[in-house]
Parts: C-alpha cells; sequence; structure tokens
C-alpha cells in the first residue's frame, strides 16, 4: 500500500481531474441565474451538485480500481472537487452581478467622462482634456519635429463635459488638425480626461492650397502691412499686372531668413505636377500666420500658368492689395449717413398710427424704404419685406418699416408713430 504523502499527492490529482466538469457547472449556473433572476444559487445547493457530478466519474473510476473508495486519496479527491466547485460558483455569481443586463457596441462607444474631472462654468459643465505619454508617430508617415512633438505634449484643449468620449476625440482630432495643419491625427480619450495621441506632421500644404492650372510663385517685394493668407493682390512686372492670391507670407521682422541675396532671384516657382517643364524649382513656406506686420519680405502668391514667365524674367515686382469690395447695403448706409441722414427700424403703435396728412411716404423729408404689413397682404409680419412701398398704402398698427431722413425728422416721426 502507498504511503500517506503518496496518497495526498494521488487525492489532489483526482480531485484536479474530477472537478474540472462540476466545477464548470458550477459556475455556469451561478453565473446564469444570477445574471437573469438577480438571486444567488445557495451553497449547500453548489456542494450536492458538484458532488453529484462527482460521484458519477469517481463511480466510474471505481470500476476499474476499487481499491480507490478504501484509501485516503478519496477524501483529499472529494476536499478539492468541492473547492474548485465553490470557487467556481463565487466567480460565475461575481461575474453575472456585474455585467450589464443591456450590452451592445453602442453602448460601449458612449462612455462618458468621470464626474470627478467635470468644471461647471456657470451652469455648463467643460472638462479640460491633456495628453499623457509620449506623443506617438503615425505608422507611414514621417516622424514629428521635437518642436511640434513638444507643443502637443504641452496642450490642454477645454470641451463639453456632456458629450460622450467618441465625439469628445472626433472634436479635440479635428483641433490639432486645424491648430497644427498636421496630415492625420489618432487621439484616444479615457474617463479621467487623458488623450493618447499619435499624428503625422504637415505634409504637402503648399501644394493643396494650389488648384489646378495655377502655379504658385514666391516673389520678394515690399509688403503692405496686414497682408495675410486669402488676400487678392496685383502683381507689377514690367508692364504686365497680374492677379493673383496670397497663400503664404513672411516678412523680415517676421523671419530675417526669408529675404533672398541680392544676387539670389527675387522669384520661384512650384508646379502642381501636371508640366514639368515648368517646374524651375521648389519653395519651402513655413505655416502663415494670420496677418504680417509689412516691410521687405517674400510673399506666394497663385497665378495662372502662363503669367509665372513674365514674373520669373522681372527684374523687380510691385505688390498691389487689391479690395475685395464691401456689401453694397453698407455702401448704400455710408453714402446715406454721409448726406446727414438717419436711418431707422420702428413698429407703427396702434396709438401712434399716422394720419392722412402726415404720411411720411408722402412728405420729402421722411421716407419709408421698407415695409414688412401686418395683416392679409403678407399674412405673417415676420415674413414679406416690401422695399420702395411708395403711397400705395398708409402705414397700420403692427407694421415694421425702415425710414430714412434728417435726424431731426425721423426723431420727431419715430416719437409720433413708433412704439
Amino acid at each position: 500500500m502507498p504511503s500517506l504523502p503518496v496518497e495526498l499527492l494521488l487525492g489532489l490529482y483526482l480531485g484536479l481531474l474530477t472537478g474540472i466538469v462540476p466545477a464548470f457547472v458550477a459556475g455556469s449556473l451561478g453565473f446564469l441565474v444570477r445574471y437573469f433572476t438577480g438571486v444567488t444559487l445557495p451553497g449547500f445547493g453548489v456542494v450536492v451538485l458538484a458532488l453529484s457530478i462527482a460521484s458519477v466519474q469517481g463511480g466510474l473510476l471505481g470500476l476499474v480500481e476499487p481499491t480507490i473508495a478504501q484509501s485516503p486519496r478519496l477524501l483529499v479527491a472529494v476536499l478539492v472537487v468541492l473547492m474548485l466547485a465553490l470557487y467556481a460558483h463565487n466567480q460565475g455569481d461575481k461575474l453575472g452581478a456585474e455585467l450589464p443586463r443591456r450590452l451592445s457596441l453602442t453602448s460601449l462607444r458612449q462612455r462618458t467622462l468621470s464626474a470627478d474631472v467635470v468644471e461647471l462654468v456657470g451652469s455648463v459643465g467643460q472638462v479640460t482634456v491633456r495628453p499623457t505619454g509620449e506623443i506617438r508617430d503615425m505608422e507611414g508617415y514621417p516622424p514629428l519635429s521635437p518642436d511640434l512633438r513638444g507643443r502637443l505634449k504641452a496642450g490642454s484643449w477645454r470641451l463639453p463635459a456632456d458629450l460622450p468620449l467618441s465625439e469628445l476625440e472626433t472634436r479635440l482630432e479635428e483641433r490639432l488638425r486645424t491648430d497644427h495643419d498636421l496630415a492625420t491625427v489618432e487621439v484616444a480619450i479615457d474617463e479621467r480626461a487623458r488623450a493618447t495621441i499619435a499624428a503625422a506632421p504637415p505634409s504637402g500644404n503648399l501644394s493643396r492650397r494650389v488648384s489646378a492650372g495655377q502655379r504658385a510663385v514666391s516673389i520678394a517685394t515690399l509688403v503692405p502691412t496686414g497682408l495675410a493668407r486669402g488676400d487678392e493682390v496685383t502683381v507689377s512686372a514690367g508692364d504686365r499686372s497680374i492677379t493673383g492670391m496670397v497663400l503664404s507670407v513672411r516678412a523680415d521682422h517676421d523671419d530675417p531668413g526669408a529675404i533672398p541675396a541680392p544676387d539670389e532671384p527675387a522669384a520661384e516657382v512650384a508646379t502642381d505636377g501636371d508640366d514639368a517643364d515648368a517646374r524651375e524649382s521648389l519653395i519651402a513656406t513655413a505655416r502663415p500666420t494670420t496677418a504680417t506686420a509689412g516691410g521687405p519680405g517674400r510673399v506666394t502668391i497663385a497665378i495662372a500658368r502662363r503669367d509665372v514667365k513674365p514674373i520669373l524674367e522681372a527684374e523687380s515686382v510691385r505688390l498691389v492689395v487689391r479690395s475685395r469690395g464691401t456689401s453694397r447695403e453698407f455702401e448704400a448706409f455710408a453714402l446715406l449717413k454721409r448726406e446727414g441722414y438717419a436711418i431707422r427700424r420702428l413698429t407703427v403703435d396702434a396709438d401712434g398710427e399716422p394720419e392722412a396728412g402726415t404720411e411720411p411716404a408722402s412728405a420729402p423729408d421722411v421716407t419709408v424704404l421698407a415695409v414688412r404689413r401686418q395683416g392679409s397682404e403678407t399674412g405673417d409680419r415676420r415674413h414679406g419685406w416690401v422695399f420702395a412701398p411708395g403711397i400705395e398704402r398708409r402705414l397700420a398698427a403692427g407694421d415694421e418699416a425702415f425710414v430714412a431722413g434728417p435726424g431731426a425728422a425721423v426723431d420727431a416721426f419715430v416719437e409720433a408713430v413708433a412704439r
């Protein structure tokens, strides 16, 4: 007969071998009962169930070797089976209590921030998102420059706190892409408002702003103060005037190294890639500022392909900023005010309805510019402005109108008829 230590080891082995099935059944039942009913399966029932299943396996094993039932190893095996079953039941019951009842992919994405990181600004909750860890590079893109990596790592961004994390990630990606001209960026935000950022540096910014069939030409000239990207300019090169749009601008005060040496050409050209003969050299433009301080500098403009050669051959060029024009409405108001007229908006009061002899449309001093009628003509006072209405109908109670005339006459009329 084997010694006691050997019997204990054999009992442990048999218990582990026999207890796998009872433990699996006990854990599954514990999870299902707790998940669907919210009730914990009693431990006594688990013991009875585990012993029943183990007895079937032990009985089959006893048919092969009847001496097992008369050895200490049986007691050890039973204890191991019961411990495995009770442990599996406990874990299954805990999983059934913690697992959400209604689980979907949408609910997993609609995670929100922890309440500890939300800051109340008035009645609106906001959160400050800060990066955590290193700013990672995007696979397949050049690495970030140390300066850009440092600015991203030291940055912080305020966002609305009532949005799910997926929407916060999208908004932060758009902000980073806009603020730093990143080629692409990926952001992951956790419940503590900590952002993990992977980004790619800007690439091809200039070529994306050049339309098909145009060229980007960089010229060294006197830069007007306040010139910024998007302004329309006219370049005087010899006896020709060439119109283009500013793509980027740098003044001498902004970047001392932006001005070429005297023996360097006054203009360089970058093409859009569809004509190799027109590609003479490439320019490297920094990220443009909103406006320049003015003075000597370098301006990059987009012009038609046929206008590239005259600019390159010109010994000196001059830059003139073109007016985009102003709103015609503002021009009209400016002309009226220049002549000393006042423009007022009013609503005719029921008690101040003008008499037939004081109708402003028939008086030379006060003119009705537009009327929005209250009544059957327009059906709704919020729609249907009638401009230059004339004298076909007097102003009625509830009508809205714009009137113009000398300041004193307009004030007197408004005081008489308006609410």
